[in-house]
């Protein structure tokens, strides 16, 4: 057997193991309930409310957007968070040590972290389904189009989110990160139609791939009538392919550069030296 086959047969054991224990963790558990439930709570809250010039509940519009940011922050954030902290207690060091390990590694997260958005978008959209009314849940299209969004999207932030986590000293250091992301998450149309932002501010959200991703799930869950409060009153699926497939290209060329670059430089001195700060942080 070809050593990248073994290592990638081995990246998605682990992966799977890992997924599986994170059922088992308090704080992964947490992490994949709170942000749901706080959702529902905000968009069973929005029922009443409607979106200007329409009579479509509000809180059922922000439902596919929110799935939307959970893949995103799932490809960003988590992975990024992932990769900093095992850079930071060794496990990083111990894959470089084997043949085949980073790449073992690397397939492992993905693995994963793509179990993890998958496990987070259907706690998310089931419940959602049942307290939100007017999504539209009837069609192969409906599905087809989530599954090609939430695919797509993966493999435009996940490299990103690597190439992050690479160039991040410490986990501590990912808050500087997230204080950008959120204000692409507000500015993206999640809570609001983008169309009702200044047209500055509109071009700016449209660069990045938090947009693209609520518009794809948009797409996918709503009546073809809401288009009407899209820009160009279209859910321009040509072009949300387009923008995400932009930065997944961007991302998987610089990904791999960056990450080689990071495996270079550690080593157990460099590994020994975060611990000794991290642990006059915490005395």
């Amino acid at each position: 057997m070809k050593p990248t086959t073994t290592a990638v047969r081995a990246g998605v054991a682990r992966g799977r193991i890992e997924l599986r224990q994170s059922f088992t963790t308090v704080q992964d558990l947490w992490g994949y309930l709170f942000p749901t439930v706080a959702l529902l709570v905000v968009m069973v809250l929005m029922r009443g409310s409607t979106i200007p010039g329409t009579e479509f509940s509000r809180g059922t519009m922000t439902l596919p957007s929110a799935l939307g940011v959970v893949v995103a922050f799932g490809g960003l954030v988590n992975l990024a968070q992932i990769l900093t902290v095992e850079r930071e207690d060794g496990t990083l060091l111990r894959a470089k040590a084997i043949p085949g390990g980073m790449l073992g590694y690397l397939v492992g997260k993905i693995v994963l972290i793509s179990g993890m958005v998958l496990v987070s978008v259907v706690i998310l959209l089931v419940p959602g389904a049942f307290l939100l009314d007017g999504l539209d849940l009837s069609g192969p299209g409906t599905w087809l189009t989530l599954a090609w969004v939430l695919a797509l999207g993966l493999v435009a932030t996940m490299p990103i989110g690597a190439i992050i986590g690479s160039l991040a000293p410490n986990p501590r250091n990912l808050g500087v990160v997230m204080l950008p992301i959120m204000a692409l998450v507000a500015t993206s149309g999640v809570f609001y139609p983008i169309n009702g932002f200044p047209e500055w501010l509109q071009w700016i959200a449209q660069l990045f791939p938090i947009y693209w991703l609520g518009l794809g799930m948009r797409s996918g869950l709503l009546p073809d009538g809401m288009q009407a409060v899209e820009i160009g009153e279209s859910w321009r699926h040509w072009e949300t392919a387009g923008v995400l497939g932009v930065w997944a290209v961007i991302g998987l060329v610089v990904a791999p550069m960056v990450l080689r670059h990071m495996a270079r430089r550690e080593s157990g001195s460099s590994v020994a030296a975060r611990r000794e700060k991290a642990m006059q942080r915490i005395a």
